[in-house]
């Protein structure tokens, strides 16, 4: 296979294998310092030095004229150039790699250059990446199931002086109910402890975890992130990938390319033929108090009711509660529930079972007191994508008005020698 293709060209379109933007999930730390050695000869290169492998893909260009592509999204470097080192001593380079001649263009006055390209474009090439991808998917699956079950761990919340110990996912819990910082679930992140270290280290030098700005102090960032809603980490920030699950599903593609791919169809592109077989599909909302879920609210509600005797509409019909307030006592519900206490007289329990047979045998489910739960800090949210709240009305009380808005103006102290209140020509003229 040859083509006339100018190799700058080349490298400007593939951009160093932008495709998916995928970080690499870190090796087993016993290999991270063993050396990698190169297709063609005996250079060595250290994956704990170099974990982007630069070094290693500018030698293959230099020396060997060789090029891979999209090296980033190879989860098993040292196991993929072990292959195709075998492979290329048993047949000719020529039969797996497309020859790229650089300044091949009439004008071009430098000497032209042949180049090997790798890449997944050859099917045993795709197929060996996307095995060495499944390899590594079950490796960082063990590595979260050793965490989810480890109970050696023993850190301080990095928003306030509570030690935890036992279970990483009960200081992510705790993150998010008590100080509302979107980590994401738990069931989602692997590598817990490195992710913490990382959030640790911005948090020291006083930066922003979403816009990345930093402060002077701790009491300037803090104020920062609370009226910025910032309270959560940059999702577009790639160096926080590996962290979470999602982006080692498939290969080349991360969360963003992930989640495009199961969102709904565009309604504005489907025919009408095509809406009388469309489903809404999702997780649907989850019940205030255990973990039954529906797509259909209604479904949702009249479960609560006969469930868990906890009537939503009629409590928000007797309070003439708005939507703001609707969605107040919802995070104020889910967030003394997931803390295991009674959303009446505050006390807590073991087990979520203890907790509601205590709240239906006192009646104390029926409806909580305004005063525990009309409180800013619960238009914060306690669960990510609360459907719960997404379907929510404002339609309380027939067509009663959402409560209003006072505002205070600010006194401004008026200069008495700059004022145009004091031009007496100025007021006759307006008068």
């Amino acid at each position: 296979m040859s083509q006339n293709f100018n190799f700058k060209q080349r490298q400007k379109r593939h951009g160093g294998g932008k495709i998916g933007g995928c970080s690499v999930a870190p090796l087993p730390r016993n290999l991270t310092s063993e050396p990698i050695c190169c297709l063609f000869c005996e250079a060595t290169f250290l994956p704990a030095e170099d974990p982007t492998y630069s070094h290693l893909l500018a030698h293959l260009v230099s020396s060997h004229k060789f090029v891979i592509a999209d090296m980033k999204l190879i989860a098993d470097m040292r196991s993929y150039l072990k292959y195709w080192r075998k492979r290329f001593e048993e047949d000719d380079i020529t039969n797996f790699c497309s020859i790229i001649r650089t300044n091949s263009a009439a004008a071009d006055k430098e000497d032209s250059e042949d180049f090997y390209l790798l890449c997944d474009a050859l099917p045993e090439d795709r197929e060996l990446r996307e095995k060495l991808q499944q390899k590594r998917l079950e490796y960082v699956l063990e590595v979260q199931q050793q965490e989810r079950t480890d109970t050696s761990f023993s850190r301080d919340c990095l928003f306030c002086k509570k030690h935890f110990e036992g279970h990483l996912h009960e200081l992510f819990d705790h993150m998010t109910s008590e100080h509302h910082v979107n980590i994401g679930q738990p069931d989602n992140i692997v590598f817990g402890n490195e992710l913490l270290d990382l959030i640790e280290e911005k948090l020291h030098k006083f930066q922003c975890l979403f816009c990345e700005k930093e402060f002077k102090d701790w009491a300037v960032l803090k104020e920062h992130m609370r009226k910025k809603q910032h309270k959560r980490i940059n999702p577009k920030n790639m160096s926080y990938d590996k962290f979470y699950i999602i982006n080692y599903l498939e290969l080349g593609k991360n969360w963003e390319a992930v989640q495009a791919e199961s969102d709904a169809p565009d309604p504005s592109a489907m025919g009408e033929d095509e809406w009388k077989d469309w489903e809404e599909e999702g997780p649907g909302a989850k019940c205030l108090f255990c973990d039954t879920t529906s797509l259909d609210l209604k479904v949702l509600l009249e479960h609560m009711k006969e469930t868990h005797s906890f009537d939503f509409h009629e409590v928000k019909t007797k309070l003439q509660l708005s939507f703001y307030k609707q969605v107040k006592l919802v995070n104020f519900i889910r967030r003394r529930v997931n803390q295991q206490g009674c959303i009446a007289c505050e006390e807590k329990f073991e087990t979520q079972q203890a907790l509601l047979s205590h709240m239906t045998n006192t009646n104390h489910i029926s409806s909580p007191d305004p005063e525990m739960w009309d409180q800013p800090e619960y238009f914060f949210p306690t669960y990510e994508d609360d459907r719960f709240l997404c379907a929510l009305d404002d339609d309380v009380g027939e067509g009663q008005p959402e409560e209003d808005v006072v505002v205070v103006p600010e006194p401004v102290p008026v200069k008495t020698d700059s004022s145009v209140l004091h031009d007496e020509h100025l007021r006759k003229s307006i008068a």
